[in-house]
């Protein structure tokens, strides 16, 4: 992306961050657009015309910490680290804007990825891992996991697995339920059962599925972010992607760096 096109990207990201449309927590629909997202210029599933995407390189295979619980609401306290998490969804434009702010700053995130995002937008798994990001799952259609029976629970985890490993060759390193900040023992037993360790959870939520605008989710991250902290982020919003770069900047004030979860807990 050259200097104008990045510029370009982020005035368009503040310019809507500006607006504001509010909504709730964490919507199963929110950042889904499948039309805008190809006309970004992702591929389809199956559209002609559309060069299948080189495979990923491989991602990470689960990530297990002994000694550490089994859902992982942050990392040590007394480090100089935090992980900066997104839930993976949304325009692939936006994401890729986002994804290439934190490798200039040299930051590493970690994407937990819906999986029918995936399907839509393939390219991106080789995308966050090319980036020397950290991919991981975060359900198959983003239900709310914890409201449903034990098969549906499982065919979410088990369905978004498959893409991941279809796409990069292993399950990737954690898994995050969906429309929740905790999972169920139930969830985390199904969790374990599709051969992820940890459930990741979080300490901090910045609130941005909301769409408060930049700068309200740089303070909402800011005031409540310590060492160890594990912060919850969306791709697809606009006022996230203006956000990153005065977050990153503060982060670094303080004395902290943003690694991948598997980098803040091991």
């Amino acid at each position: 992306m050259t200097s104008l096109d990045r510029r370009s990207v982020l005035r368009a990201a503040a310019s809507a961050a500006a607006a504001g449309a509010l909504v709730t927590g964490c919507d199963p629909t929110r950042d889904q657009d499948p039309g805008a997202a190809r006309s970004a210029g992702g591929p389809g599933p199956s559209g002609a015309g559309h060069a299948s995407p080189a495979p990923a390189r491989a991602a990470r295979p689960p990530t297990r910490v002994p000694g550490l619980p089994v859902q992982i609401e942050h990392g040590p306290r007394n480090g100089r680290a935090v992980a900066l998490t997104f839930h993976g969804r949304g325009d692939p434009g936006m994401a890729t804007a986002l994804l290439g702010e934190a490798e200039r700053a040299g930051a590493r995130v970690t994407v937990l990825a819906i999986g029918d995002w995936l399907d839509e937008q393939p390219a991106m798994a080789r995308r966050i891992l090319d980036g020397g990001h950290e991919l991981g799952n975060h359900t198959l259609h983003h239900r709310d996991i914890c409201a449903l029976p034990a098969a549906d629970a499982y065919a979410e985890i088990s369905g978004c697995a498959d893409r991941l490993r279809k796409l990069t060759g292993t399950i990737g390193s954690w898994f995050r339920p969906s429309q929740t900040r905790r999972a169920t023992p139930l969830v985390t037993e199904l969790a374990r059962k599709a051969g992820y360790p940890h459930v990741l959870s979080y300490d901090v939520d910045s609130l941005d599925a909301n769409d408060p605008g930049a700068a309200a989710v740089q303070r909402t991250v800011l005031d409540a972010v310590e060492p160890g902290s594990v912060v919850s982020l969306h791709l697809g919003h606009a006022g996230t992607v203006a956000a990153l770069p005065p977050i990153l900047d503060g982060l670094r004030r303080r004395g902290l760096r943003a690694v991948t979860t598997t980098e803040l807990v091991t």
